[in-house]
């Protein structure tokens, strides 16, 4: 059992440990004033998230994918599901059948101060890693423009052209364009958006 003397010592021992190691306590208590630097300005949602909080809600989606040039688009029915989370990034979730097959997709998009643009990332049960995007946004004309690179189906790195634009409030039609053998960009496919009420 530990006696008096032991714990009294052992106190004392500690409260030196703390003024010896923290001279901006000693410091405070002299002065009244705290050394601590000061805590920088926690980030604030602007404008551009403005951008992206629009999207908030559920939303059913038509995808049409042209699977060869000149083929007409096979089409399929879908859900995306968009949240804010602390009003600075948003995030997406889409379900949908793509090939007779359930997809399911995950996406987070941030407005980049530093780089002055949207920068996302999406995976999918359909590739192989993550993809990421670039984009700026177009008061004017309503729509962002921008380009995106990740695996295929197959693993190869693909770039591809992706405008979103906004008909009205409650509509929103993504496509993405891809390039053919001969070079030649085309639609590749296209999500036509309708906001559920």
């Amino acid at each position: 059992m530990m006696n008096g003397k032991w714990i009294a010592s052992t106190a004392g021992l500690a409260a030196a440990l703390v003024l010896a190691v923290s001279p901006s306590v000693r410091a405070q208590q002299a002065t009244g004033k705290s050394e601590a630097p000061p805590m920088p300005a926690m980030v604030q949602p602007g404008p551009e998230h403005a951008v992206l909080q629009h999207d908030e809600g559920t939303w059913d989606a038509t995808v049409e994918m042209t699977m060869a040039p000149g083929a007409p688009p096979a089409v399929s029915k879908g859900v995306e599901t968009v949240r804010m989370a602390g009003g600075l990034f948003q995030i997406t979730d889409f379900q949908s059948e793509m090939m007779g097959q359930p997809f399911r997709g995950h996406g987070v998009t941030i407005w980049d101060a530093a780089k002055k643009k949207y920068v996302s990332t999406w995976i999918d049960n359909m590739s192989s890693g993550f993809t990421h995007g670039e984009a700026t946004y177009d008061a004017g004309a309503k729509t962002m423009s921008g380009t995106m690179e990740g695996p295929d189906m197959t693993g190869k790195i693909m770039s591809v052209r992706a405008v979103t634009s906004w008909p009205d409030r409650d509509s929103r039609v993504f496509t993405m364009y891809m390039k053919g053998p001969d070079g030649k960009e085309a639609p590749g496919m296209t999500i036509t958006y309708k906001r559920r009420k």
